[in-house]
C-alpha cells in the first residue's frame, strides 16, 4: 500500500509525541513558537485573499468561507513537514503514549501547557510584527473583514464557542492524523488539508488560529477588548480543544489501536 493503516498512524503519531517528550526547554520552546508563527501565517493568507473580495463575499459569502478555508490549512501542513509544535494537535500526540505507558500524564499537562504558551508568543510575531505593525490590515477591505471576523468570534455564548472549539481540533487532529497515513509529501499535505478546510469554512474555533485573528484586530484598532478575546473567545475555544483533541481522537484511536487488551473476540 501507498499509505500507512490506522494502527501504523496511530504509533507512528504517538511516537512524535514521545520524540517532542524528550526534547530540551529550548528546543521545545523554539518548535512551539514556529508552530504558533506557522498557523498566523495561514490565517493572514487567509484574510489577505478572501477579505480582499467583498464584492464576491457579499453575493457569494459561501464561496469566501471556503476560500479562507481551503488557503488556511497551508499553516498546518508547514507545521507537519518542518516539526514545528502545535498545541492543538499536542492534545492528541500526548495522549496516545498515554496508552503506551511511555508518558505520563503530569508530563502531557506539563507540555501542553508550554506548547499553549510559547504558541502565543509565534503568534503574536505575525499578528503584530509581520502585518498589523506594518501596515497590511490598516485599511479596508483587509481591515473590515477582519475585524468583522474577529467581532463575530468574541459575540457568541460561552457554550457555542466550546462546541464549536471541540468540532475544531476534533477535525485538526483528524488531519494530522491523515498527514501521518501518506507516504510522500502530497499525500501529507492533502490529508492534512481535507479536514482543516472543512473545520474553517464551517467557521470553528481553534484556540490557536485566535491567537492570530483577533489579536491582530485589537493592534489594527478593532473595538475589541483583551478581555473580550479572552473571557469570551480564547477560554471556551480551548477547553473544547482539549476534549476534541484528547477525547475524540486520542482516547478514540488510543483505545482502538493502542490499548492492550487482556482478551480477544474469538
Amino acid at each position: 500500500m501507498n499509505y500507512y493503516s490506522p494502527k501504523e498512524i496511530a504509533t507512528q503519531f504517538a511516537a512524535a509525541g514521545v520524540y517532542k517528550s524528550k526534547l530540551s526547554f529550548p528546543k521545545f520552546t523554539l518548535i512551539a513558537i514556529l508552530g504558533g508563527a506557522f498557523i498566523a501565517f495561514g490565517g493572514l493568507l487567509s484574510v489577505m485573499v478572501a477579505g480582499g473580495m467583498p464584492g464576491i463575499g457579499a453575493e457569494n459569502p459561501g464561496i469566501i468561507k471556503f476560500i479562507a478555508g481551503a488557503l488556511f490549512p497551508v499553516g498546518l501542513i508547514m507545521v507537519s513537514i518542518t516539526g514545528a509544535d502545535l498545541f492543538t494537535s499536542d492534545c492528541t500526540a500526548f495522549t496516545l503514549p498515554l496508552f503506551q505507558k511511555q508518558i505520563k500524564a503530569a508530563t502531557l499537562v506539563r507540555l501542553l501547557i508550554y506548547s499553549y504558551l510559547f504558541n502565543f508568543v509565534g503568534a503574536q510575531v505575525v499578528a503584530w510584527f509581520m502585518s498589523s505593525g506594518v501596515g497590511m490590515l490598516s485599511h479596508d477591505p483587509w481591515q473590515a473583514y477582519l475585524h468583522k471576523y474577529s467581532a463575530a468570534k468574541v459575540n457568541q455564548d460561552f457554550f457555542t464557542v466550546l462546541v464549536k472549539g471541540i468540532g475544531a481540533n476534533w477535525l485538526v487532529c483528524l488531519g494530522m492524523w491523515m498527514g501521518y497515513a501518506a507516504k510522500d509529501i502530497t499525500g501529507k499535505c492533502i490529508g492534512i488539508w481535507i479536514p482543516v478546510m472543512l473545520f474553517v469554512t464551517l467557521g470553528y474555533e481553534h484556540s490557536i488560529a485566535n491567537m492570530f485573528f483577533i489579536p491582530a484586530a485589537i493592534y489594527s484598532g478593532a473595538n475589541i477588548t483583551w478581555g473580550d478575546f479572552i473571557v469570551q473567545n480564547l477560554i471556551p475555544a480551548t477547553l473544547g480543544n482539549l476534549i476534541g483533541g484528547i477525547a475524540l481522537v486520542g482516547c478514540v484511536y488510543g483505545y482502538l489501536y493502542l490499548k492492550v487488551e487482556s482478551s480477544t473476540l474469538n
